[in-house]
């Protein structure tokens, strides 16, 4: 009996567990896009179908292509989510691009009640108001008001994870993989008129095989594998300290110094991340 009890919380603190690893292996991209020397859609479509290989490698017996809504939905999302974010970053600065992005978690707040039956509490909204505060500070010093264009898509990118996000966790009770891998076709698909311009160097293939496992394919099979056992709003929230590890990476890598507002700002998104966590 008492193991019975135990069960429910053991999973939600895996799910968790699998949450920070998901947001670890996003923040690689910034690092691996900077490796890779190549038309930006045409690397968002390049991993995409890496990681659609990999997802069909690894899972293709328990593939079940019902073509429900919610499949189809989640696919869509998925693809709008990296092609647009690609794409907003050519328009825009990468700080306009990735905190409007993160206004998903607003979206799934307020789409979850009547799509998803969760509601999100005061504890939801005062951690996700903080972490947009500290967003915010994170990116002050690289903020722009030009290019409207560009923000607006990355607007657009944010209501895609946000619908993703939902889409996902939709489908708990089954498999979520399909929306995945046909959403990385899709993601394919657009990047592929691209990616015949010209060609990767050897250096370049190397940081697009890295960008298709280890930054895209395996990190949302952990995140749709995560939204099974976890609220929807719990599942985007989490993640959003993938921004402040991105430039602790290419710290580390490319020696590139984040400035103190960004230190303050990253501080309080760590923070309210571990506190929502252990709550």
């Amino acid at each position: 009996m008492s193991d019975l009890l135990v069960t429910p919380a053991a999973t939600h603190r895996r799910a968790l567990l699998l949450l920070l690893l998901t947001a670890v292996l996003w923040s690689l991209g910034g690092v691996l896009i900077k490796w890779v020397n190549w038309n930006p859609v045409a690397i968002a479509g390049t991993r995409s179908l890496i990681g659609a290989a990999l997802i069909w490698m690894v899972f293709r017996r328990e593939l079940r292509f019902t073509w429900t809504f919610d499949l189809i939905g989640g696919a869509v999302a998925y693809a709008g989510t990296v092609v647009l974010f690609v794409i907003a970053n050519k328009l825009t600065t990468a700080a306009n691009a990735i905190l409007l992005q993160y206004t998903a978690p607003i979206y799934v707040a307020l789409f979850s009640p009547w799509f998803l039956g969760e509601r999100a509490d005061r504890r939801d909204w005062l951690t996700l108001l903080v972490m947009l505060c500290g967003m915010a500070l994170f990116f002050m010093d690289e903020l722009s008001l030009d290019g409207y264009l560009g923000n607006g898509i990355a607007l657009v990118s944010g209501l895609c994870f946000a619908w993703l996000t939902l889409f996902l966790r939709r489908q708990k009770n089954g498999s979520a993989l399909p929306s995945l891998l046909l959403g990385n076709l899709l993601a394919g698909v657009i990047g592929l008129p691209f990616m015949f311009q010209s060609m990767p160097d050897l250096s370049s293939g190397v940081g697009l095989l890295l960008m298709g496992v280890v930054q895209l394919g395996l990190p949302y099979i952990l995140y749709a594998l995560a939204l099974r056992h976890i609220r929807a709003v719990e599942g985007i929230l989490i993640p959003m300290i993938e921004p402040v590890l991105n430039p602790v990476w290419v710290f580390l890598m490319m020696g590139e110094q984040p400035s103190p507002l960004a230190l303050v700002g990253g501080a309080i998104i760590l923070g309210a991340v571990l506190f929502r966590a252990l709550r």
